[in-house]
C-alpha cells in the first residue's frame, strides 16, 4: 500500500489548478514507482482535470461532500455530483471541516455512507489538537473518531475506507511530529482496526500521515512501518515539491 494525496484546499484559480495537475502528470510519466497519487483539488476543477489527466496511478478526489443525496442544501455537493464529475475519492472529516464547519463524528459516518453508496472511496481524517495531546487525551480522541465515524460499517464497506491521521497541532503551526510520534499513532490506529475487523483487514487498510509532511521530512516519516503514505497540503501546491514527496514514499 502506498499513496500520496494532494489536498489543494482553497488554493489556485481554475487555470492555476489545471497547470499544477498537468505538471504532476508530466512528472508522473517519468516516475518509475508504484505509489498511487490522488489529486484533491477544489470541486470546480475536478471535471476538467479528469478530462485532461491519463495515468494509471493518478486519481482524483473531492475535498468534501454532503451527507445528503440531494435536496434544498444550497452550496453543498453530493457524492453523486462528485462521482459524475470524475472523482474517485472524497475527504471526510478533515480537521478544517471539523474546526470551521462543526462536523461531528456522527456527520462523518453519514458522509462515509453516502460516499460508499455512490462509488466513492472515503479518506477519513482523524487526529488530535495540541490541547488534547497536552492533556494526554490524544488516543482517546482518535479512538472515538474511529469508533463513531467508521467502525459502524461492515467489513466489506470498511475495506473501502482510507484512514488519514492528522496531528492537528502540527498543521500550519511550525510544529512537526517526529517519525516516532507518527509511528506511535499509526500503530495505535492499526491496532484498533485489528481489534474490530481482524489482522488481515488492518494490514490492508491504508493509513496516511497528514501533518506538515514536506520534502525535507517525507523520507523519514514514510520509513515507518505503519505509515502508508501522506495527505499533503501546503507542500503539494508546487508540483516539484509534491513529486519529491511521492518519490520518498517507497
Amino acid at each position: 500500500v502506498c499513496s500520496s494525496d494532494l489536498n489543494g484546499k482553497m488554493n489556485k484559480n481554475f487555470q492555476e489548478g489545471i497547470e499544477v495537475a498537468l505538471a504532476i502528470q508530466h512528472q508522473m510519466n517519468d516516475y518509475k514507482g508504484e505509489c498511487e497519487v490522488i489529486l484533491i483539488p477544489p470541486a470546480v476543477h475536478i471535471s476538467k482535470i479528469r478530462e485532461l489527466i491519463d495515468h494509471k496511478n493518478l486519481f482524483i478526489g473531492g475535498q468534501n461532500c454532503s451527507e445528503h443525496d440531494s435536496g434544498a442544501y444550497t452550496g453543498e455537493i453530493s457524492t453523486d455530483m462528485l462521482w459524475s464529475s470524475g472523482a474517485d475519492y472524497v475527504l471526510v472529516g478533515h480537521s478544517e471541516r471539523r474546526q470551521y464547519n462543526g462536523e461531528t463524528n456522527e456527520i462523518c459516518a453519514k458522509k462515509i455512507d453516502a460516499a460508499l453508496d455512490n462509488q466513492l472511496l472515503p479518506i477519513y481524517c482523524v487526529g488530535e489538537t495540541l490541547e488534547q495531546r497536552e492533556k494526554g487525551n490524544a488516543f482517546a480522541i482518535i479512538e472515538e473518531q474511529l469508533t463513531v465515524g467508521s467502525f459502524a460499517f461492515e467489513s466489506a464497506d470498511f475495506e473501502q475506507i482510507v484512514i488519514a491521521y492528522e496531528p492537528v497541532w502540527a498543521i500550519g503551526t511550525g510544529l512537526t511530529a517526529t517519525k516516532e510520534q507518527a509511528q506511535e499513532v499509526h500503530a495505535f490506529i492499526r491496532g484498533l482496526i485489528t481489534k474490530k475487523y481482524g489482522k488481515e483487514i488492518a494490514q490492508k487498510t491504508p493509513i496516511l500521515y497528514g501533518g506538515s509532511c514536506k520534502p525535507s521530512n517525507a523520507d523519514e516519516i514514510f520509513s515507518q512501518p505503519d505509515v502508508d503514505g501522506g495527505l499533503i497540503g501546503g507542500a503539494a501546491l508546487n508540483a516539484n515539491d509534491f513529486m519529491e514527496i511521492v518519490k520518498a514514499n517507497k
